[in-house]
């Protein structure tokens, strides 16, 4: 039998017809919560040859880089004491959540423009508390564990990319976005933050490789 995994995303689809004119502008009008939580996909660092880098793709936002270094914080507590602070998990769930809404909304998921923070949301994030001891030894190699799911997750990430721009564009002409496309993006963001709440050791479980 299976086991759900403990970070599972729902998202209800908007009933209506799509909205053209919140669609044409989503990148515009989530320019707020691009700052504050980032967008889709996986950062890179661009090196010329004068030395200096240039940052393309997307970042986790200003909450993002404060909740990567306290996971550096978490990842030393619990390799040494066993023990994830209590505060840190509640910021971390208060941002995962902030986050997965602020990129359902991107991903053309959802066109009710998404809360600043916490609020109701036709997208949802729920996470299982982990049972018993946390792994050490897990948490200890976290970053290499997940290398294999990082190098999925950068042709997943281009593949939703390119399949976003066919939806914006079927959005724009009728106003649908059709089915296997979107079935396509929910898998892409459910596998998405799957890796980051493992990476920000909010689960030691292993995340699967599927949209599942």
């Amino acid at each position: 039998m299976s086991v759900a995994y403990p970070v599972s995303i729902t998202i209800q689809p908007p009933l209506a017809a799509r909205n053209r004119l919140t669609a044409a502008f989503r990148l515009i009008l989530a320019i707020p919560h691009l700052i504050v939580v980032g967008s889709v996909g996986l950062g890179l660092a661009v090196r010329s040859g004068r030395g200096d880098s240039t940052s393309l793709g997307t970042e986790t936002g200003l909450l993002g880089a404060v909740m990567w270094i306290l996971a550096i914080v978490s990842w030393v507590t619990i390799v040494l004491g066993g023990e994830h602070i209590n505060a840190i998990r509640r910021f971390t769930r208060f941002y995962l959540r902030w986050r997965v809404r602020a990129l359902a909304y991107i991903m053309l998921l959802e066109d009710l423009y998404p809360p600043f923070g916490d609020g109701p949301y036709p997208t949802t994030l729920t996470m299982v508390e982990p049972a018993g001891e946390r792994n050490r030894l897990t948490v200890a190699f976290r970053i290499f564990l997940a290398i294999p799911h990082f190098i999925v997750l950068v042709f997943l990430m281009l593949a939703w990319w390119v399949t976003a721009f066919v939806g914006w564009l079927l959005i724009l002409i009728d106003r649908q976005y059709p089915q296997p496309l979107y079935t396509f993006g929910v898998g892409a963001l459910q596998w998405l933050i799957r890796v980051e709440a493992y990476m920000l050791l909010m689960t030691d479980d292993y995340p699967p490789f599927s949209f599942s």
